[in-house]
């Protein structure tokens, strides 16, 4: 396939461009006792490249006030920049450089596995982060979607540069997309094919190839607790759905506006005004090519827990039972619209989602065609979508072992509605 496929949108932000270059292998790829590489490659690419060792790189970058960041994420690994216009042509083929010709020097392959293993240490510490790798451990197992894209500590310990290689060659070889927004010259497109690392970026396979197994419903088990000494106790209600842009995604994205944006949103009201048993409340709904997530979370006070877990579950129930009514409807709509629209106000937003609609293979159109759908979407609709699809949630559970016994009871006893 050869060098990135280049998508422009050029917007009036006087001298500023940002630069989203997407290449389709995230942490879903990676591979069996190296969880955690792909992110650890990511982290590499900015510490040495082409020309420029770390310092050489970090210098350029900053010295013109520039911001560079590679992270990998499930589906993908995103390297992003933001300079001023100007300085585009200079910056660019750093990007370039990252993929073709990474240094992964050992002593920065060091640095950054600590920095990793720290970042999980503290995850450990957080009991949100705890349910939530419970849930998704208890959902997806060992597939890709499974672990943190940090990965897991015993694999990262033991990740060496010979592991990272092969991946780094591989990142070459897929079909990479780099979105432009904001203001460049002229000679940077005229001159993209002849840029120095993108005019010997070398050819493609042209295949993403196939999604790896996530795992989704791995598992009959629906219960994942994990003990902690705290008076706290987080709540985590979900399962897995489908990927961005199946049909029935627009229909999940209103349910969680309806559930969980803002302080109109059902959770908030039923969990916090109306029962006061809820600290935080929320609706996890990430864009996934795969099986995504839709998660329901609540953290609360050990004695009202039980009340919490009663009201969480009820709440599920009643999008696959009831209906919207048509105030809520038009509420959900306008939040929907609102969201996307605080999405794409920055040059950065803009050029990322752009090669996110492109990396799922989705037009560039994609959010505009869901506007004009949102109208044809009625309750009738949302709650034979919410029926298909969240009708085997997964429960997990963080905090204080007598919580978690009483809740482990409450849910055996009730989860048997699905």
């Amino acid at each position: 396939m050869g060098r990135p496929q280049l998508l422009l949108e050029p917007r009036s932000t006087p001298g500023v461009m940002a630069a989203k270059l997407l290449l389709p292998r995230g942490s879903a790829c990676d591979p069996s006792g190296q969880r955690g590489a792909h992110q650890l490659l990511a982290a590499l690419l900015t510490r040495g490249c082409g020309p420029h060792n770390h310092q050489q790189l970090a210098e350029l970058i900053e010295g013109r006030g520039a911001g560079l960041r590679s992270e990998a994420h499930e589906d993908g690994l995103l390297i992003s920049l933001r300079c001023t216009s100007e300085d585009g042509p200079e910056l660019l083929p750093s990007l370039a450089w990252m993929v073709t010709a990474p240094h992964l020097e050992p002593d920065q392959l060091e640095l950054e596995r600590q920095l990793s293993v720290q970042a999980l240490v503290r995850q450990r510490e957080d009991p949100v982060q705890i349910a939530f790798d419970g849930w998704r451990n208890l959902t997806y197992g060992e597939g890709g979607y499974g672990h943190d894209p940090l990965g897991i500590e015993a694999d990262l310990i033991s990740l060496e540069r010979s592991a990272l290689e092969p991946l780094a060659s591989d990142l070459q070889r897929q079909p990479a997309v780099l979105a432009l927004c904001g203001q460049w010259p002229d000679q940077l497109t005229q001159q993209f094919g002849t840029l120095p690392g993108f005019a010997s970026w070398p050819p493609g396979t042209g295949d993403a190839g196939r999604l790896p197994d996530t795992g989704a419903e791995h598992s009959n088990n629906r219960l994942h607790g994990s003990v902690m000494a705290t008076e706290q106790v987080v709540v985590m209600l979900g399962q897995a759905t489908i990927p961005h842009g199946h049909p029935d995604d627009l229909a999940l994205r209103l349910l969680a506006c309806h559930l969980g944006a803002g302080m109109s949103g059902l959770l908030f009201q039923r969990l916090r005004e109306e029962n006061g048993v809820a600290y935080e409340t929320g609706v996890h709904h990430p864009v996934r090519a795969g099986a995504a997530p839709f998660l329901l979370h609540a953290s609360t006070s050990a004695d009202r827990a039980d009340l919490t877990l009663r009201l969480l579950m009820q709440i599920w129930w009643e999008l696959r039972e009831g209906l919207l009514d048509q105030a809520e409807l038009a509420l959900a709509r306008a939040k929907f619209t609102g969201q996307m629209a605080h999405a794409g106000q920055t040059c950065s937003q803009r050029a990322e989602r752009n090669v996110q609609l492109c990396g799922l293979g989705l037009p560039q159109n994609f959010d505009q065609q869901c506007q004009s759908s949102l109208q044809s979407l009625d309750a009738e609709a949302l709650r034979q979508v919410a029926d298909r699809w969240l009708h085997r949630p997964n429960l997990s559970l963080c905090g204080p072992r007598q919580s978690l016994e009483t809740l482990s009871r409450l849910w055996c006893s009730q989860s048997s509605r699905s």
